[in-house]
């Protein structure tokens, strides 16, 4: 019987709750064994584009006269990379400027050899690496008037935030709060992550959500 091994969180450095498999939530669709399109799609061109990277220093190039009408919509995308249960680099788009399936090249390519947090990823790598996308949906400003009122509007679980203040913008993606479920603590984090003090607050500050749909490897697991 096959287990998912414990991934540790980047931000805490606590290990990730297991994540069920079967129906996907609602709102967040969680995809853990992509079995049919787009998900088996969506990861081997992921994997190439690494591959492809590694010999080339550049995504894999995508003929969009020959991609089904699914790969060929505009969307956006973040690939997210662990090794041995440890992050190993998470890059991608917030809006759909290209095809599906040259978004999922360049934010494989990207998460793989561009982030700055981590060294290039390396050919002997290469098998211990998961990949996981994610196909986001449209940005969703949150109109709010302070900080109490974001946080009765934020849903936990569902919600990606991006955070946009004082020239500097980032996000969390949904599977953040698998690792800091409350709100407060939340926005706390992705302050930080933007350079920003966790008490920040100004009337130009902008809010955006928006939801995803994830598809990841199978995580190698000791058979019992």
């Amino acid at each position: 019987m096959k287990t998912r091994r414990t991934q540790r969180s980047w931000i805490s450095g606590t290990p990730r709750k297991p994540r069920a498999t079967g129906s996907p939530d609602t709102e967040r669709s969680r995809v853990s064994d992509p079995g049919d399109l787009p998900g088996t799609e969506l990861l081997r061109l992921a994997r190439g584009s690494i591959e492809h990277g590694l010999i080339h220093r550049e995504p894999l190039p995508v003929n969009c006269d020959r991609l089904s009408r699914m790969l060929a919509e505009p969307a956006a995308t973040f690939t997210t990379l662990h090794a041995r249960g440890q992050l190993r680099g998470c890059c991608g788009t917030l809006q759909a400027v290209r095809p599906l399936a040259a978004d999922v090249t360049r934010s494989a390519f990207q998460a793989a050899f561009r982030d700055p947090r981590f060294d290039p990823v390396g050919q002997h790598e290469l098998d211990a690496i998961t990949l996981e996308v994610s196909v986001l949906s449209p940005l969703e400003p949150i109109p709010v008037t302070n900080e109490a009122d974001l946080l009765e509007r934020l849903r936990p679980g569902m919600d990606g935030l991006l955070i946009v203040a004082d020239g500097r913008r980032a996000t969390f993606l949904p599977t953040v709060w698998e690792m800091v479920p409350d709100p407060r603590q939340f926005l706390v984090a992705l302050k930080t992550k933007c350079g920003l003090p966790e008490d920040y607050w100004s009337e130009s500050i902008e809010f955006q959500r928006y939801r995803t749909t994830s598809y990841a490897e199978p995580v190698e697991a000791d058979v019992k």
